[in-house]
């Protein structure tokens, strides 16, 4: 048994989930996500909560399906009532950061400037240089209701300059630790 396919998902108010065909679809206050359900398994919905079950639960990859169905959903059904959001710390002296439009423009040691288009329903801002994090020059915050989008943005702003060992200059998580280097050792 699938100890996190078994569990209900509780949905909060203002969140509707319908089942059509292979995919559910999840509205909320923070927009609509579709959700793919895998064959294997089957959507009951009930009063103010959702079930994922499964006819066999000897079959090895049911029950695989049975829980990554149910994350799925309980993560759309959390993206369109809360929203998810990373954070970005950019380190490195003369590095900078800002919205324009909708997009993001990145200075971070190129000779140009690097612009991040947001996928749909990614939305980027900008906040003053997190506590903790020395030499940081500002965060970079991404939202959205789908978590999915939102990590793989954040992994591809930090891609353009990840943190290297020695200075510690580039992007990074907010929450990411860089092991530093020492650098070369004179002789004397």
């Amino acid at each position: 048994m699938s100890r996190i396919g078994k569990q209900p998902i509780v949905l909060p108010d203002g969140v509707d989930v319908t089942v059509q065909g292979a995919f559910a679809k999840v509205k909320g206050t923070n927009g609509q996500l579709e959700v793919p359900v895998h064959p294997l398994t089957q959507v009951n919905q009930e009063a103010g909560s959702v079930n994922v079950s499964v006819s066999d639960t000897d079959d090895r990859q049911s029950r695989a399906m049975w829980g990554l169905t149910r994350a799925l959903l309980a993560n759309a059904v959390e993206g369109v009532s809360k929203g998810f959001e990373k954070r970005l710390a950019i380190v490195g002296v003369g590095y900078r950061a800002e919205v324009k439009g909708k997009n993001l423009d990145l200075q971070v040691g190129y000779s140009h400037p690097v612009v991040v288009e947001p996928l749909p329903g990614i939305e980027f801002s900008i906040e003053d240089a997190p506590a903790g994090i020395e030499s940081a020059q500002a965060s970079i915050v991404i939202k959205g209701a789908d978590k999915e989008k939102v990590g793989r943005s954040a992994a591809n702003i930090r891609k353009i300059r990840p943190p290297e060992p020695y200075k510690g200059k580039g992007i990074r998580y907010h929450d990411e630790f860089v092991r530093r280097k020492a650098g070369k050792a004179s002789v004397t």
